[in-house]
């Protein structure tokens, strides 16, 4: 899948869209019923679950200090404002107390090095909701250069993936009356100039893909109704998403086609002046990007070019004119090994920034190209701690770049590094719970077919291996995405400070190992994922730091079916099972909303794939004839990613076998299950006090 495509569906820098539509089907599914999110009947159960939630976890003392504890943290004014290089300001969304659905601001690098910065206001959502009588959330601004006067603002109705494009005017600080405006869908709008936009959206009937994505990307002039917007280019209905960009590196502009076929496979243009489109050939499975002269590819699969096989995961570099010419000339900049992969890399104006993981830790190179090819150096003053985040300043303009550092136990501290000078601390996130009687350990259990499966396990220094200690063990293995060490002050409030043990499975399924990882445990494959999960539980309780019943396992999305599926394929491994915004009914995952974009992870199950899908469907392999732990379910009503039906059917299925199931629906939320910092405090504390519930030693203490 193309980075850029990438940045569409899982950073939201522009966001997926509209619900696709339900097909009318007669089911012998008796709770199909509940997949109408809105009807009134099912918001009605929806409501009374919630209100048996609340009254069973939220109504004590010990539950509303864990909530204050928590939205503490989220609103803290002490975090760090993370910041975006826009002309000469570097702006900030910011969320806090005062400023529940937030406001984007800016300010100057000499104010920003500062402990308490002075921030201007550009737009502030809460003000903007009240005066529009709506729930906008915030989903990003596309501001144009040179002048940085236009900016292409993204709003959403409650945090769902459909939002609207609204142009604003970033001098007086208003809408631009007249101006570029799309209306709500999955899509997005982006500059070409001043007067021309890319627009792929939902245009009608036929517009979008299978997947509820846009089909259609069009050119979009100013000043014109956008149903004369001109088609640059139309996948088909199968396809996944459709997309174009403009790059506007000075000297190198270009524009660009994306399209994704799906997840891993998808195809780049490039747009002539003439309109035409030239195919960047290269194999659908890599990663495409190109950076003034250079295109980058990053390997999913081996690939034979120039009479030379590079890896999977390999990271090569041509001349872009060049390769567009034929030649097929390449450099590796990186290749894996058995314990490494690239996790990430970022391009300055002279270098680009290589992050790698060994081992699930972070290690940083610099590569620097020239006329005899390119050099390799060491990162100056990269920490030797925890997880490492990198990413440019201003890519066009400087060498520097943000660099981040965190684990478990260690505040996010933020730096501005200018390659091959050390780096220069300009903050840090506040320490939120004592993490002094604590240590970050990593381990290797064995899956079920050999393979060494690594996990991180935060535990107290002077932990009693006895089997007895409440132990949360969280995790996804799904598309790629790696689960690294990172700081949160929640969970270290409400789970960490009360004596419970933290471990993260970096089972495969994910990134951690790069793609080889990930392609271990697609479709057929999918049970290695379960098989290593259940591995770490079984390594946590031989190593006697915890116990089948005072074991607990969270996930969510993927990890949502994730752990759906330790709770009926595993229910012996655990006291207490948290199931977040899941995936469960892998019979009609595809039909849901965007559901048909995730079959190059799953299968399709409307085909022969149905047989080995169904092995891995929690929906599907509950019996009522069986014991199961405790379990919660949460997810929201606008979660128009996954439906929020996964949820309510399998709850409803186990409530009406008299399961021990607890359910909350957010009303609001999206995809991320909250749409502001009380709602995420209270999803949270819900979780944990869940769990501490079920898992503590009170919980299986004689009657």
């Amino acid at each position: 899948m193309s980075q850029f495509a990438q940045a569409c569906l899982f950073a939201g820098l522009i966001a997926a869209g509209a619900a696709h539509a339900q097909e009318p089907a007669v089911s012998e599914d008796p709770y199909q019923w509940l997949e109408d999110v809105t009807g009134d009947t099912q918001l009605e159960w929806v409501r009374a679950q919630n209100a048996k939630t609340d009254a069973a976890l939220a109504a004590t003392a010990g539950f509303k200090a864990m909530e204050a504890g928590i939205r503490e943290v989220l609103d803290s004014d002490a975090k760090i404002p993370g910041v975006q290089k826009i002309g000469d300001y570097y702006y900030n969304f910011w969320k806090d107390r005062n400023h529940e659905r937030g406001i984007w601001r800016r300010t100057t690098l000499e104010e920003y090095r500062k402990p308490a910065p002075a921030w201007e206001t550009i737009l502030d959502l809460d003000a903007l909701n009240k005066a529009e009588g709506e729930n906008w959330v915030w989903h990003g601004a596309d501001c144009l250069r040179p002048a940085y006067r236009r900016c292409l603002i993204a709003l959403s109705r409650g945090g769902a993936d459909a939002d609207v494009t609204r142009e604003f005017n970033l001098e007086d600080k208003t809408w631009i009356e007249g101006g570029f405006f799309r209306p709500e869908a999955k899509g997005g709008l982006g500059w070409i100039d001043q007067d021309t936009v890319y627009v792929y959206s939902d245009f009608g009937d036929g517009s979008m893909t299978e997947s509820g994505y846009p089909r259609i990307v069009k050119r979009w002039t100013r000043g014109t109704p956008l149903e004369s917007a001109q088609v640059v280019y139309a996948g088909k209905p199968d396809d996944m998403y459709i997309a174009a960009y403009h790059d506007d590196t000075p000297g190198f502009e270009r524009d660009f086609v994306s399209r994704t076929i799906a997840f891993y496979n998808d195809e780049l243009y490039v747009v002539g002046k003439d309109g035409a489109l030239a195919k960047i050939d290269a194999p659908n499975s890599a990663n495409k990007s190109v950076k003034r002269q250079w295109l980058v590819l990053e390997l999913r699969e081996p690939w034979t070019v120039g009479g030379r096989t590079h890896a999977a995961g390999a990271l090569l570099a041509a001349n872009f004119d060049d390769f567009m010419a034929g030649k097929r000339e390449f450099e590796v900049l990186f290749e894996p090994t058995e314990r490494s992969s690239l996790a990430s890399f970022a391009w300055t104006r002279s270098h680009l920034v290589l992050n790698v993981l060994e081992d699930v830790k972070n290690r940083l190179s610099v590569l620097t190209p020239g006329e005899d090819g390119w050099t390799r150096g060491a990162f100056t003053g990269a920490p030797a701690f925890g997880t490492l985040g990198v990413s440019a300043v201003d890519s066009d303009e400087s060498d520097a770049v943000w660099l981040t550092a965190t684990d478990y136990l260690t505040p996010t501290t933020l730096s501005l590094a200018t390659i091959g000078q050390a780096p220069e601390q300009l903050k840090a996130m506040p320490v939120f719970f004592d993490s002094s009687r604590h240590v970050i350990e990593q381990h290797f259990a064995t899956s079920k077919d050999g393979t060494r499966v690594p996990y991180f396990l935060v535990r107290p220094k002077d932990l009693q291996m006895d089997g007895r200690t409440p132990t949360l063990l969280y995790g996804y293995g799904g598309f790629e995405i790696s689960l690294t060490p990172g700081y949160s002050g929640g969970m270290g409030r409400a789970w960490l400070e009360r004596g419970g043990v933290y471990a993260v499975a970096n089972i495969r399924g994910g990134g951690e190992y790069g793609p080889r990882w990930h392609q271990a445990a697609l479709k057929a494959n999918r049970h290695r994922a379960y098989e290593d999960m259940a591995a770490v539980a079984r390594d946590l309780v031989t190593r006697g730091i915890t116990s089948p019943q005072h074991l607990g396992v969270q996930g969510g999305s993927n990890g949502g079916l994730l752990t759906g599926n330790m709770l009926t394929q595993y229910p012996e491994l655990f006291g207490a099972v948290v199931v977040q915004v899941p995936l469960l009914d892998m019979k009609r995952y595809n039909k849901l909303l965007a559901g048909a974009s995730w079959m190059a992870e799953y299968g399709n199950p409307d085909t022969d794939d149905w047989d080995y899908i169904k092995t891995f469907s929690p929906y599907h392999l509950f019996d009522p004839a069986k014991e199961y732990p405790p379990v919660i379910f949460t997810t929201s009503t606008r979660d128009d990613r996954v439906h929020p039906g996964h949820a309510r059917k399998m709850a409803a299925r186990m409530i009406d076998a008299g399961k021990d199931v607890t359910y909350y629906e957010n009303i609001e939320g999206g995809h991320g299950g909250a749409a502001n910092n009380a709602q995420a405090a209270h999803m949270n504390a819900l979780a944990y006090a869940f769990l501490w519930q079920r898992l503590s030693d009170k919980a299986h203490a004689p009657e």
